[in-house]
């Protein structure tokens, strides 16, 4: 009976714990998710998610429109569209990007596209010797669910960036913040992502 109260007991502590935690990374998330994005950024990277083929994912097209919205009320912002080709993706999710972008409005001559990477690093790091010498502010586009994580890569890398979140699809929010938990975690664990 006693060994029985004492398991109770742990489990309960565990719980609390592990309830405790997921409610800090999920009020992490919330909060760099939602911020309210610079009104002077002089260029942006926006990150690639998945192409189906040549149509953009849900996620890559709430991007794609919350880069767009941007842009055309800064037109002086330019943008750098980061994304490779990945399987089953029959162009890179850089040109799903610029083409999406394209068809909204945005010049061509704004756009600059990095084609070669295939994670949140690449594109940080591949995007980072695209940007124009002599513009210094700079925002990041990605899911609301990825901006803490995407801002931290950056940060790593030496930039400085803040964020433009795009909302996440409704199917896919809870297995997207749960893969975000387990990103984070790797990160204040192991200092990388």
């Amino acid at each position: 009976m006693l060994k029985r109260k004492k398991w109770i007991t742990y489990s309960v502590i565990l719980l609390m714990i592990v309830v405790g935690y997921m409610s800090t990374l999920q009020y992490i998330i919330y909060k760099h998710g939602h911020m309210k994005a610079p009104n002077d950024a002089e260029y942006m990277i926006v990150l690639g998610a998945r192409v189906n083929g040549t149509e953009p994912s849900y996620s890559l097209q709430y991007r794609i429109d919350k880069a767009a919205e941007y842009l055309k009320t800064h037109p002086e912002t330019t943008v750098i569209v980061s994304g490779g080709k990945g399987k089953g993706e029959k162009i890179s999710e850089a040109l799903a990007m610029k083409q999406g972008l394209m068809e909204q409005g945005i010049q061509e001559e704004r756009i600059t596209m990095e084609d070669r990477s295939t994670n949140t690093n690449e594109n940080i790091q591949f995007s980072k010797s695209l940007i124009p010498t002599n513009k210094k502010k700079g925002i990041i586009v990605t899911s609301d669910f990825h901006m803490y994580c995407a801002k931290k890569i950056a940060e790593k890398q030496g930039l400085q960036l803040e964020g433009l979140s795009a909302r996440t699809p409704k199917p896919v929010i809870i297995q997207s913040n749960v893969r975000e938990y387990l990103a984070i975690t790797k990160y204040w664990l192991m200092d990388q992502i």
